[in-house]
């Protein structure tokens, strides 16, 4: 039994590799999260507790983060201060978590020589124009434009230097926009979904042209799972699942498969500084170590998203209302 350590896993898409482990493994999860309001130790219930550990800390705190490294085989990082608009209004959390945070855990790794995996993101590369056909790869430079997509680039760039400079046994994966089950209602698939679950009017940013490249979370799972298991050691992979849509489509499509017109929805003033195109290249994941994602297509996987989230509104019921209180005081 290979014990893990995963970090951030009561938040969005640690929570979901957590379940995933566990499910498809025999491997025994620590779950360690600082519990911010993107944490939710209800996505955590009903898990096999031989299995399965949580400690609730910060990844900054050296003394927690190394003990808890002498009694693991492995960790894979997912804590980060990922809210663009949050790291606008105030960055020093940005640099905190997921600077200085993954600092400790890659010393961490150092000291005890454990296998160490890192969780970023796409936006680390910028934005693409939207009628650009190229798509971010591995190669792709990097160009930032938020305190938030900063400090992710500043985390990848050390994890690199550590694997260089000393030896760390790490891989790192930049992942396209996850959605599925345990995401934050304020995020914008859960928002529209929910809306539309209390007889909201879902609401789009502008003209809703921004592009996305959608993939399912427990299709990023798997495939963290797999670098975890067979990565070259000091490799990035890029994860996407071939989801580009647009908001208008994702929006009119949740519409749709929920029995509404698909033009039952309302624009709002576009977001400061909003990125007009992400879009993943996925092909040296699946070609160097065989992964394919589960869900061929966005809409079953949509889909499936619905469904969860008429089946568990007792997880997200509280949260709206204090979210819909928020987005109404800033008229959107």
């Amino acid at each position: 039994m290979r014990r893990l350590l995963v970090t951030g896993g009561a938040g969005f898409i640690g929570s979901n590799f957590v379940h995933h482990v566990l499910e498809h493994t025999d491997d025994h999860v620590t779950v360690l999260d600082k519990l911010t309001y993107a944490g939710n130790l209800a996505s955590l219930d009903n898990l096999p507790r031989e299995r399965f550990d949580f400690v609730e800390g910060d990844i900054a705190d050296a003394a927690l983060v190394d003990g808890l490294f002498s009694r693991v085989d492995a960790v894979v990082h997912y804590a980060a201060e990922s809210h663009n608009d949050n790291s606008l209004h105030d960055p020093r959390p940005f640099l905190d978590t997921n600077i200085i945070g993954t600092y400790t855990l890659l010393e961490a790794a150092r000291k005890h020589d454990r296998r160490f995996h890192h969780i970023s993101t796409d936006e680390v590369y910028g934005d693409l124009e939207l009628d650009d056909p190229d798509r971010f790869t591995e190669q792709t430079p990097y160009n930032p434009s938020s305190p938030y997509s900063s400090t992710k680039a500043g985390s990848d760039l050390l994890v690199r230097a550590w694997v260089r400079s000393f030896g760390v046994n790490a891989t790192i994966s930049n992942c396209s926009n996850n959605y599925g089950p345990y995401q934050h209602v304020e995020k914008f698939i859960p928002r529209q979904i929910t809306n539309v679950i209390r007889g909201v009017r879902p609401r789009l940013y502008g003209a809703g042209e921004n592009v996305r490249d959608w993939i399912h979370a427990d299709d990023h799972s798997s495939a963290v799972l797999t670098i975890l298991d067979r990565g070259e050691i000091g490799e990035t992979y890029l994860i996407g699942a071939d989801g580009e849509k647009n908001n208008k489509e994702v929006v009119e499509l949740i519409l749709e498969l929920m029995g509404e017109p698909r033009d039952a929805y309302d624009h709002v003033t576009d977001r400061a500084g909003h990125d007009l195109r992400y879009a993943i290249d996925s092909t040296k994941l699946r070609t160097d170590l065989g992964w394919q994602p589960a869900y061929g297509d966005f809409e079953s996987g949509l889909a499936a998203t619905i469904r969860w989230y008429r089946d568990n509104e007792d997880w997200w019921a509280a949260t709206k209302d204090h979210v819909e209180a928020f987005y109404a005081s800033k008229g959107q």
